[in-house]
């Protein structure tokens, strides 16, 4: 039995290692056939053993090298690292704006302090804010007690000498008086009407109406308070219309014209575009800015937009039909650089880029890239020029 577990041995050890070897292992034997044998016999057997046992890791050794080369030169990828997945975008003409953008506030397009004009004790109040107010409607009552006698005056006075010049000019129209007795009836009668006149415009006064159709945003006053001259009453607005202004460099107000529609970005309503029209642009700087003012004017039936909110308004300076247009995240920065990476023939070539135009998420490449190219937008920051790529 162990004879043949030797020549077993044998035969597997023939065909790992070289010939040579071979002729060595017919001298060795398991321990099991050597009791017998001398101490220096089996000292020579100890000896012989170790070297078969180097020479076979050698020779295993070597056969792993052969296997690694010929797999190598079969499969062609040894020391070369896989190609890098990447996805592309070819470049294609694309219509651009060339925009700015100018914040700026919008405002009610009419918004009126009515002040009181005479003196007095508030009675009486018309309207509560947030209510719609007609132009002319009254507001509120003043006590005006005293020029209610004074108004009853003047229009006996002047009904008195209206009277008196009907009379007279019936008896000149008969040549019972002469010219100059009609002519002065008639002068009295037209001082009369002015101090009527006069006493109704004060009276009037205690009523102070709205001077414009809006609504009532703030009252300054209510009854039983003493209200003096020139101390406001209400605050009115109209914000049918809403008209922000905003300060236009001197360098980009040639590119502003009255009547030009201008889209509006109000932050409060961030998911929609406003639509406004220029209506009017400033024809002088101002001296500290150097800006000029150029109001826009927003249409606003719902009463939505409300004055006081944050926008920009957009004014276009020119349009490019065919600009070469690319992701901002595409443009990596290096060494002060911009570079950008296309794929051509399944390697990354870098390329130094120019920008020009920036529209939303969009900039314009003025020099580096050509229509056609086929840009890498995903996968561009994990490459490097001249490695290997795969488009998926």
């Amino acid at each position: 039995e162990h004879r043949i577990m030797y020549s077993v041995y044998l035969k597997r050890l023939s065909e790992a290692i070289p010939s040579f070897v071979i002729r060595h292992c017919s001298l060795v034997i398991p321990c099991s056939f050597t009791r017998g044998l001398s101490r220096k016999m089996k000292k020579i057997n100890t000896y012989r053993l170790a070297f078969l046992t180097i020479a076979l890791l050698g020779a295993l050794a070597l056969g792993g090298c052969k296997d690694r080369e010929s797999i190598a030169k079969t499969t062609g990828t040894a020391n070369e690292p896989p190609a890098i997945p990447v996805s592309v975008l070819e470049i294609k003409p694309t219509a651009m704006r060339d925009v700015v953008y100018l914040p700026g506030t919008t405002e009610a397009y009419e918004d009126v302090k009515v002040a009181a004009n005479t003196s007095g004790r508030v009675e009486w109040i018309g309207l509560r804010e947030g209510q719609t107010v007609k132009k002319g409607e009254r507001l509120a009552k003043i006590d005006v007690s005293a020029l209610k006698a004074s108004l009853e005056h003047a229009r006996a006075a002047y009904q008195l000498a209206h009277d008196l010049c009907e009379r007279r000019r019936r008896l000149y129209q008969n040549k019972i008086i002469a010219q100059e007795e009609l002519d002065q009836s008639e002068t009295q009668l037209k001082l009369a009407a002015a101090d009527l006149a006069q006493v109704k415009v004060r009276y009037n006064h205690g009523f102070p109406a709205s001077p414009i159709t809006g609504i009532v945003n703030h009252l300054y006053v209510d009854v039983g308070e003493y209200a003096d001259v020139g101390k406001p009453i209400a605050d009115i607005v109209n914000i049918d219309r809403i008209k922000i202004n905003v300060r236009v460099p001197e360098l980009d107000v040639r590119y502003v014209k009255k009547g030009q529609p201008t889209p509006i970005k109000i932050d409060a309503f961030a998911d929609r575009t406003i639509h406004g029209t220029v209506e009017f642009v400033a024809f002088k700087a101002d001296p500290a800015t150097k800006t000029f003012l150029v109001r826009s004017v927003i249409d606003n039936p719902a009463h939505d937009i409300r004055p006081g909110m944050i926008g920009r308004v957009a004014f276009v300076r020119r349009s490019i039909p065919d600009a070469v247009a690319v992701p901002l995240f595409a443009i990596v920065d290096k060494g002060g650089e911009r570079i950008v990476f296309v794929a051509k023939d399944g390697v990354a070539e870098s390329r130094v880029v120019s920008i020009g135009v920036i529209e939303a998420d969009r900039v314009q490449i003025t020099s580096g890239l050509d229509v056609g190219d086929h840009l890498i937008v995903r996968g561009h920051t994990e490459v490097e020029d001249g490695m290997q790529v795969i488009s998926k």
